[in-house]
């Protein structure tokens, strides 16, 4: 998976805050079982990656996997033991900017016990607090 865009308008953007709710990707939308954020964060990019083998080696192949989330924000970072001043650091990785209610990943093809054994695996590595919701009934 690709850990960065391809293609970006600016190098280097500001940090910024990660304030509100998350106002679309709330509902699970392509799978049964979705992993949703509840407190705001940012997922860098080998996070993401690492849970996607995570989960592919639990599903074995079974259930189909949907990422949701995708690290399109650079971060940067300054080389160790620099004095103080000669300006803002090198993109050093991405990020992806989770806010909660946002969907992150969804299985699709797998019971409910399975998902929710194979999402505990996958919340040990995300920084960010999650839970299982289902997919809501259409109306």
């Amino acid at each position: 998976m690709a850990l960065m865009p391809k293609r970006v308008k600016h190098r280097k953007e500001q940090r910024g805050r990660v304030k509100g709710n998350a106002s679309r990707g709330v509902t699970v939308s392509f799978g049964d079982w979705g992993l949703q954020a509840t407190e705001a964060g940012r997922v860098r990019g080998n996070t993401i990656e690492a849970c996607r083998v995570a989960i592919s080696q639990y599903v074995r192949g079974e259930g189909k996997l949907y990422i949701r989330i995708f690290p399109n924000k650079p971060m940067t970072a300054r080389p160790l033991e620099t004095r103080m001043g000669t300006g803002k650091g090198e993109p050093d990785h991405w990020v992806a900017v989770i806010r909660p209610g946002k969907v992150m990943f969804e299985l699709a093809g797998v019971s409910e016990a399975a998902a929710r054994e194979c999402f505990a695996r996958v919340a040990y590595k995300l920084p960010v607090r999650v839970r299982l919701v289902g997919r809501s009934p259409l109306v």
